[in-house]
């Protein structure tokens, strides 16, 4: 959940003004959410060597070094901008760990793909928030559809369910995250979801 933004807002006066307990405590009240959102994103090979909590820390290290000059230009909501230092270092370990053999593309620079525990988990979710069925098996059924439905849906409508239900960022969030307005979030959200009911309905009708 989205910490209030007028807390969030008073911590960022007191440390332009150089209050350095405002400071830690700008990074701290957001820790949780940033573990959360680096749990969700990281690939299974990487997190068997490093824990997300390990990676919060160097986030926070690289967020110091910036802090200052985020608080004069404020070019982004501030947890956006935090997730913004997290995602980037998570490319940099995913490069060094897991990509350390190949030659990297463009997109593998600017890119993670979900892992599939987090595809899982999103499925469990889009499940849990409408009617599911009463016999475990059709409920299994039914996961490993969405699942797969999940990995045909365009990223950037994929993107957004990840971002509203696992890191569970609000839409005015996401909208600064993916540079877009707060409706177009909205609009990305809806089709989202009617792609998906469409795949599931498509590979009922095959089925």
């Amino acid at each position: 959940m989205a910490i209030q933004d007028s807390e969030t807002e008073e911590l960022i006066e007191r440390a332009g003004h150089g209050d350095r307990l405002a400071r830690q405590e700008l990074l701290m009240r957001h820790q949780a959410r940033l573990r959360q959102m680096i749990a969700v994103r990281m690939d299974s090979r990487l997190g068997a060597r490093l824990d997300p909590s390990d990676v919060v820390q160097e986030v926070f290290a690289d967020a110091c070094q910036k802090l200052s000059d985020y608080l004069q230009k404020r070019p982004l909501p501030f947890y956006p901008w935090l997730r913004q230092l997290a995602w980037e270092r998570l490319v940099k370990l995913h490069q060094r760990h897991i990509q350390a053999q190949r030659r990297s593309t463009s997109r593998e620079q600017h890119d993670l793909a979900l892992p599939d525990e987090s595809a899982m988990a999103l499925a469990n979710r889009l499940l849990a928030s409408g009617s599911s069925p009463s016999r475990q098996a059709m409920r299994e059924e039914l996961r490993r559809r969405v699942q797969t439905a999940l990995g045909q849906l365009a990223q950037r409508d994929r993107e957004v369910l990840v971002m509203r239900y696992l890191e569970q960022l609000s839409t005015r969030e996401i909208a600064a995250v993916l540079e877009i307005t707060e409706g177009a979030v909205k609009t990305r959200h809806l089709r989202a979801l009617e792609r998906l009911r469409k795949l599931l309905s498509d590979d009922s009708a095959d089925g």
